[in-house]
């Protein structure tokens, strides 16, 4: 994987989105006209930017680094986005793309399989207005992959043989729970702004742990009931210490200027100037596709009115 760079104070990229492949939160980043991608650090520092117009840009392809680890790859034409974020070119190459219909016996091409084949992990993740869904992730991304969801509460449930027994798992307990396998974005965002206290979240994550464990058990499935432990940069997003509103403007157009201060997933507790007391949450993750430049822009004056009472 490209080691992380600091975030370039000037220049045009297609921003892939954030990630925390290493326990940490990047922006990603393919320069342009062509170069690899860039894992450039954004908390604790100021990030402006424009976004120059509202069309959408291929974001690559993920391929097989080795039997157990995939890497993400930018687009080398910087094409426009077509289907699922991706030019034709990025998407038929792109053999991960097969994974959600692995366990249903649809195609699958070699390297798919090798990395089905090592053990997965079946979760639930628990949002800030409560809501709760049921994931997986293979042995690898079982950390990054609840650090890059945006949740309150996770548990990992069991561990699976393969992908695909893991699979047929997931699927089981979302009908039998009735819970989803997927949250919106903006569910998530809207959560996190109205965020008062952990109280209600954290006693709705642990009945749904109580129903999976006897639904689990139902389906003769070794129980591990591990709690995740969520990273340290999202602390303060994590509690309702300071006046906090949403983001007022569409970061998918015009300039922006702010210095995150805390990162829950794609989500981002940040300040417009640092003698500022008013905090504004944000999606990064909305960024995913659109050619941004990097320099000394600023965000728009907006006036955010706070509760009285």
């Amino acid at each position: 994987m490209t080691m992380p760079v600091p975030l370039p104070e000037v220049g045009e990229f297609v921003c892939h989105g954030v990630t925390w492949a290493t326990g940490d939160p990047w922006l990603l980043l393919a320069p342009l006209p062509r170069g690899p991608l860039a894992y450039a650090d954004i908390m604790h520092q100021r990030l402006g930017f424009r976004v120059a117009d509202a069309g959408r840009w291929c974001t690559g392809r993920y391929q097989f680094a080795d039997i157990v680890h995939v890497e993400a790859l930018a687009c080398p034409d910087r094409a426009p986005a077509e289907q699922n974020g991706q030019c034709w070119r990025c998407a038929s190459q792109d053999d991960f793309r097969f994974a959600h219909q692995f366990h249903q016996g649809g195609h699958a091409p070699q390297a798919l399989i090798r990395y089905m084949a090592q053990p997965h992990w079946l979760y639930l993740a628990t949002f800030a207005d409560g809501a709760t869904k049921v994931g997986t992730a293979a042995e690898p991304r079982k950390r990054s992959r609840l650090d890059e969801q945006g949740a309150l509460f996770a548990t990992y449930l069991t561990k699976s043989p393969d992908g695909r027994a893991v699979r047929h798992l997931e699927d089981a307990l979302a009908r039998r729970l009735q819970l989803p396998q997927t949250i919106r974005a903006a569910a998530k965002l809207q959560a996190q702004a109205d965020l008062t206290d952990l109280a209600a979240a954290r006693a709705t994550h642990e009945q749904h742990v109580t129903q999976a464990a006897d639904a689990l058990s139902d389906m003769n499935a070794p129980l591990v009931l591990e709690a995740w432990a969520p990273p340290a940069e999202g602390d303060r997003l994590r509690t309702a210490d300071s006046e906090r509103a949403l983001y007022p403007h569409d970061l998918r157009e015009g300039e922006h200027g702010f210095t995150p201060i805390s990162c829950v997933g794609s989500q981002v507790l940040a300040v417009l100037n640092r003698d500022e007391e008013m905090h504004y949450i944000l999606d990064l993750g909305v960024l995913t596709g659109r050619r941004i430049t990097l320099g000394p822009f600023s965000s728009p004056r907006a006036a955010v009115q706070t509760p009285l009472f």
